[in-house]
Parts: structure tokens; sequence; C-alpha cells
């Protein structure tokens, strides 16, 4: 019996001075294809084209004129009430003529379903899937202002948009908190039928502005 009791309690211990015991660092290997590189125009049509098969609403435009677009757009959704982050530029809203309520921390999510849009800006874009990137800097605002509202516009630069993930994924900084966006809200139901609107906006609209 007690060599039995002291065969387990020393493979216990040898247990657990392996665990406590300082490991070597695991070197991972990282062989992704990184650096592509794709012209402007190639790269704007490659993240259209992605951004339309999601069902997402395309508006190109240059920077001078972000504001006009942005507030025909709401015109043309029917947006009489829109939210915005703390930090957004307030010149994009220049020739919106509704409600903007600026966001804070301590307005309760409920509040924000009152809202017919939001407007933000991004981190970046993917153009080979199509994604935004959101990293909760002061004019993308938190997760839940972008996920609340039935409509989502959200400005993307151009010069933001990388050909892939790794190069894109370089562009972020990792202790942010990244919502990644890939077209309007959506799932299936049990027959499979695409039902939109679940999880997050009914509509995305993406402003691309092509000359920033």
């Amino acid at each position: 019996m007690t060599d039995a009791r002291d065969t387990v309690l020393g493979r216990i211990r040898d247990a657990l001075a392996l665990a406590l015991a300082p490991t070597p660092a695991t070197v991972v290997p990282r062989r992704y294809r990184t650096g592509r590189v794709l012209p402007d125009g190639e790269r704007l049509a490659l993240f259209t084209d992605r951004l339309l098969d999601y069902k997402a609403e395309v508006r190109p435009c240059t920077a001078d004129r972000t504001a006009q677009v942005v507030a025909d757009v709401l015109r043309d959704h029917g947006a009489r009430r829109i939210g915005v982050p703390a930090g957004l530029d307030p010149r994009w809203l220049d020739a919106y003529d509704g409600d903007v309520s600026p966001d804070a921390a301590d307005i309760p999510a409920p509040r924000l379903d009152a809202l017919d849009a939001v407007v933000t800006a991004s981190a970046a874009g993917c153009a080979e899937t199509g994604t935004i990137f959101l990293d909760g800097s002061p004019d993308q605002g938190r997760r839940a202002l972008s996920l609340v509202p039935d409509l989502h516009l959200c400005v993307v630069d151009l010069s933001s948009v990388e050909a892939g993930v790794p190069e894109v994924l370089a562009r972020l900084v990792p202790e942010r908190p990244t919502t990644l966006i890939s077209g309007p809200s959506a799932t299936s139901d049990i027959e499979l039928e695409r039902v939109e609107g679940v999880h997050g906006p009914r509509t995305l609209v993406v402003v691309i502005r092509t000359d920033v």
C-alpha cells in the first residue's frame, strides 16, 4: 500500500515540477504572403465588388464631397435622427439638416435603438475580403453605437484599404478593440432564408473617399 501511495505522490510531484518549470518561448512560424500592393483603381474595384456582393451600398466620392454624399445617403434612407461618435469630423455633417446626437459611454443601448442611423469613420479596410475594421478610435466610437442603429453609414478612406488580410492587420493596433464588418448583419433561418438585421445594422452604406 505504501509503495502505491509513494508512486502516486511521486507522479504528482513530477507533474507539478514539469508544470511549474519555466518553458522556453515557442517561435510560431509566420510564413504569410505579405507585402501585396494593388494600384488604387484595382483596389477600389475589388473592395467595391466584395462590398456589393455582401449586399452593402457603396458611394465613392472625393474628400471635398464627403458632407454632400453623407447628407444624400441619410436623406435617401429617411434618417432624421442620427448618432455619431464624439470624435467624428463635424464637417462631414455640414450638409445634413437632421438631428445629430453625439454618443457617450453612459447612454444605454436601448436609447441607441431610437436612432435612425449612425455615421462613423473607420480604421482600415481589406479589399480581398470586403471587410471594414473599426478600432474604437474617437471617430469610430464604441461597439454598441455601430451595432444597434438599423443603418450604419461608414466612411472609408481608400488609402486605408489594403489588398489582403496580412497587410491590413499590420495597420491595426492589437491592443485596441477591433470590430470587423463584412456587409450588413445577416443570418439564415432554419429554412436557409436570409434574414438581415438580427445581430447588427440591417443596412450598411460605405462612402469611399477615393483621394484620401
